[in-house]
């Protein structure tokens, strides 16, 4: 009797399982497809693209001051981050001198919104691993920060302060006091805050080892913020290309080696980076009070002469500015014939942390998600920045890569023209 021959299947051990774009553990739209073998993440991909508000399209239809307000509304937490960055890419292409005073006030409010959003991320950070006691006790301590704002510029949220050559508002003698009592509640404060993120066992547990970024991938990937920082790589606007009044403070690079000795790049890092830097722009805030100089706030008061000037330049002007999340950069390109610019360009922190979640990700489990993801520090609505509207029904919407290189590369030359 013949035997039967063995039939060798091949069973497959990973399925495929979608979080987003909408989604409980997501605050905003964003799309990831997990590959799974059990509850372990062997790959991850990330679609971006659910938020589009054609901000920058408005802008170029607008003139810079008014361009400023609409540059607040790219993210609500980096409401000073992104402004600045833009008022000095006009100032870069008009070749506009801020005065001395203005820019340690500037230093100020981007310090005071850094405190302001890296408290609101450990909140949220305790949220995504179930220790909202945490969130509430970390919201209370940002409100007073939020109060600080609120009296210094008039606004919680949207600052309205940054204006093209300076700022609008002073910070006066009599309004010092009131800056000193906040930075003295969150210096009080702070101890109580570092024990509970760097100390409790529930937070070593969840963050230790949990989303190593490593410091080749850092680099390579092009991470930045307190994101690269986590992983060792020395990399601040604020220090590499001293802006703003930065030259003049004691400022140095903030990563995990300053406190525990060691660097691992994992989720327990971003923890004490963000920690370093509350305390880093504590000390910051109070160096400008003691050195800022008297003097004017803004380089040309009367709006109409300055947008007269700016309609006379023909240039172009990128801004830098190092926000919570890491770099935000503004390009601005005027052709001499309007006040309003030929084209503006912003591109988010967020932008360069996408990429970097992957090899984050990559063999954690899926309870592991949320945290991991929320360890940059995302703002989607910042880093979507453009839209395809096309009626014709028989054209691709898929762009290969030659295909984006090539466009790239034709607009880039008809900037230039």
């Amino acid at each position: 009797m013949k035997k039967k021959e063995s039939v060798k299947t091949t069973t497959k051990t990973t399925y495929q399982i979608p979080i987003g774009p909408i989604h409980p553990a997501l605050k905003e739209p964003v799309m990831f497809e997990f590959e799974i073998d059990g509850e372990r993440i062997i790959d991850v991909d990330v679609s971006l693209g659910h938020v589009h508000r054609g901000i920058e399209w408005a802008g170029m239809q607008r003139n810079p001051v008014q361009i400023l307000y609409l540059a607040e509304r790219i993210c609500g937490i980096c409401s000073y981050s992104h402004p600045i960055a833009f008022a000095r890419a006009v100032e870069n292409a008009c070749d506009i001198e801020v005065p001395e005073r203005a820019e340690y006030l500037r230093v100020i409010h981007g310090e005071l919104e850094r405190i302001c959003s890296h408290i609101l991320w450990a909140g949220v950070a305790a949220h995504e691993i179930g220790f909202d006691t945490v969130l509430f006790l970390t919201w209370e301590m940002r409100e007073k920060a939020l109060d600080l704002t609120e009296y210094l510029t008039g606004n919680r949220v949207t600052k309205a302060i940054i204006m093209i050559g300076g700022v609008r508002r002073d910070i006066t003698s009599d309004m010092v006091p009131k800056v000193q009592e906040t930075l003295k509640y969150f210096k009080d404060n702070f101890e109580k805050l570092r024990h509970i993120f760097l100390d409790d066992k529930t937070v070593r547990l969840r963050s230790q080892g949990c989303g190593v970024l490593t410091y080749d991938d850092a680099l390579k990937l092009c991470a930045i913020g307190p994101t690269t920082r986590a992983s060792g790589v020395k990399k601040d606007v604020r220090v590499d290309q001293a802006y703003a009044a930065y030259g003049d403070l004691d400022i140095d690079y903030m990563t995990p080696d300053v406190l525990t000795g060691e660097v691992n790049g994992d989720v327990y890092d971003r923890i004490i980076v963000r920690l370093l830097e509350v305390k880093q722009s504590i000390d910051l805030i109070e160096q400008c009070l003691d050195k800022m100089p008297s003097g004017d706030i803004l380089s040309e008061p009367k709006i109409p002469k300055l947008l007269a000037r700016v309609k006379k330049t023909a240039g172009e002007g990128i801004g830098r500015h190092e926000a919570p999340r890491g770099e935000v950069i503004h390009y601005v390109k005027f052709d001499g014939e309007n006040d309003n610019p030929y084209t503006w360009k912003a591109r988010a922190p967020t932008y360069n942390n996408i990429l970097p979640w992957i090899p984050m990700l990559k063999g954690e489990q899926i309870a592991d998600i949320p945290i991991v993801a929320a360890s940059t520090d995302p703002c989607i609505s910042c880093t979507n920045r453009v839209t395809i509207v096309d009626n014709d029904k028989n054209s691709r919407y898929i762009l290969n890569r030659e295909e984006l290189h090539r466009m790239s590369i034709e607009k880039t030359r008809r900037l230039m023209k």
